[in-house]
């Protein structure tokens, strides 16, 4: 690989299109950090719903606002599992954070801008050294407009609840594929309606239908594009 320069690498998408799960193997084959983006916002819906500043579909905005400084979010990496998991205020709330009820308003916390400010600072602070994989819903046109290589991930709809589905019904064997399905379309219409920062393809990132791709398949599509581009 090409140690002379260090990579930025932003991948975003919709959501279960995977973008974690390759942002994570590629990560490890390069020897970078990942950053779960979305992890970051479920934290702070998740400190929502803890702190009542969520009542049933209203956000009490003021309130919240007024606490994000209180709000410290950390990944801390497991040499047990080998991956980085979300601490919020010192409490590893990484199996907290894929619960339903937070899936279900971590779009409308995402889309108050006073949160996405806090954590894009975050975020670019994260990359400034380079050597960092990030993915989300703004990245390559938000947090990192200037990155390396840019990719935008998607996948059919039905294709994309089912593999949600599957992921939840370990950890839930209540999970009901309609329900996952119905959420996947409100996050979808949530991400790329909203006012700020919404979920749009950069002009310069490259598509990557996953569709009909395995793990491995999309791991070896980038490194191939790196390879292409002459960046490893």
């Amino acid at each position: 690989m090409n140690t002379t320069k260090k990579l930025t690498i932003a991948i975003d998408g919709y959501s279960s299109c995977g973008k974690s799960t390759l942002a994570k193997a590629l990560a490890k084959k390069l020897n970078y950090i990942f950053v779960d983006s979305g992890a970051m916002y479920r934290g702070i819906a998740l400190f929502c719903l803890q702190n009542k500043i969520i009542k049933g579909t209203e956000i009490d905005t003021v309130h919240l606002i007024n606490t994000l400084q209180t709000i410290d979010l950390k990944f801390i990496y497991n040499e047990q599992i080998q991956e980085s998991e979300l601490f919020l205020n010192g409490v590893n709330v990484a199996l907290d954070i894929r619960k339903p009820d937070v899936a279900a308003v971590v779009s409308q916390v995402a889309s108050i801008e006073a949160v996405r400010v806090k954590l894009v600072e975050m975020q670019q602070e994260m990359g400034l050294n380079g050597g960092i994989i990030m993915d989300g819903r703004d990245i390559g046109t938000v947090v990192f407009p200037f990155a390396d290589l840019k990719l935008f991930v998607t996948a059919d709809p039905k294709i994309r609840a089912e593999r949600r589905y599957k992921e939840m019904l370990i950890k839930d064997p209540d999970t009901n594929i309609e329900e996952v399905e119905a959420n996947l379309i409100a996050r979808d219409k949530m991400d790329t309606t909203r006012a700020i920062s919404p979920l749009v393809r950069a002009e310069d990132a490259l598509i990557l239908d996953n569709t009909h791709m395995d793990r491995e398949m999309q791991l070896n599509f980038v490194l191939n594009l790196l390879k292409e581009k002459e960046l490893i």
